[in-house]
């Protein structure tokens, strides 16, 4: 059974120095946003090579990985789900965005989604109805949230930034580092591409930012211009 192959390839490359770092950069303690997430310790590299080995299992072979306790476990399985996305037809491409969307208590972690939510929500829904990315931006799920945000990066990379600042607007108020961090990095795409947009939106909202947010949405401005921002002199 492929799962069991998979599972045990991604074992055996278990890297126990590099565990207790990841369940600290993770944050998997009591209490912290990753409670309870498992790892063994792998690289980015080492879990693409395995899931490109096992690119072509069936789909409710990826859905049984993606439910596994350890988190390698599940980006491998991610990154089958993009794969099979890429190289489907329409309805394997909806196929995998139905999965994706009906399994996000799966997808729980910053990592997660940042490598395959643009690649697949952001764009099965690049020429698709978006009112799925408001009720997940609406949603109690901190990885919901941050998945209605990190879509949108599909659509700054085709210069379209109207969800994007719509989504941030849900999200202004949300009191979660993470969701911060997402938001403001998404503004920041946004003034790479078009720095006149992103600062219409900062002037009308960057005093009721989280000073996170705005850090991470001013990053590359001119040291003078960033200064501004934070010193509230706009």
């Amino acid at each position: 059974m492929s799962v069991i192959k998979v599972k045990n390839e991604l074992k055996a490359l278990k890297n126990p120095e590099k565990i207790a770092v990841f369940d600290n950069f993770f944050k998997t303690g009591k209490g912290q946003y990753g409670e309870g997430d498992e790892f063994y310790g792998l690289t980015a590299q080492e879990i693409k090579d395995v899931a490109k080995k096992y690119q072509d299992i069936d789909l409710t072979e990826v859905l049984t990985l993606l439910k596994d306790k350890v988190h390698e476990v599940r980006m491998a399985a991610l990154r089958i789900l993009v794969h099979k996305y890429k190289k489907g037809d329409d309805k394997q491409k909806k196929q995998v965005f139905d999965i994706y969307l009906k399994n996000t208590k799966y997808i729980n972690n910053w990592d997660l989604i940042d490598v395959t939510t643009p690649d697949i929500v952001g764009d099965y829904l690049l020429k698709r109805d978006r009112a799925v990315l408001y009720k997940l931006a609406r949603s109690k799920s901190l990885w919901e949230k941050r998945i209605s945000m990190l879509a949108t990066y599909t659509f700054i990379r085709n210069k379209e930034f109207e969800d994007t600042l719509k989504i941030a607007e849900i999200l202004l108020a949300d009191d979660h580092d993470l969701i911060h961090k997402a938001v403001g990095w998404m503004l920041r795409e946004v003034g790479n591409r078009d720095r006149e947009v992103e600062e219409l939106f900062l002037r009308k909202y960057y005093q009721k930012m989280p000073r996170t947010m705005l850090r991470y949405a001013i990053e590359k401005f001119p040291e003078s211009l960033r200064q501004k921002y934070l010193k509230g002199e706009m």
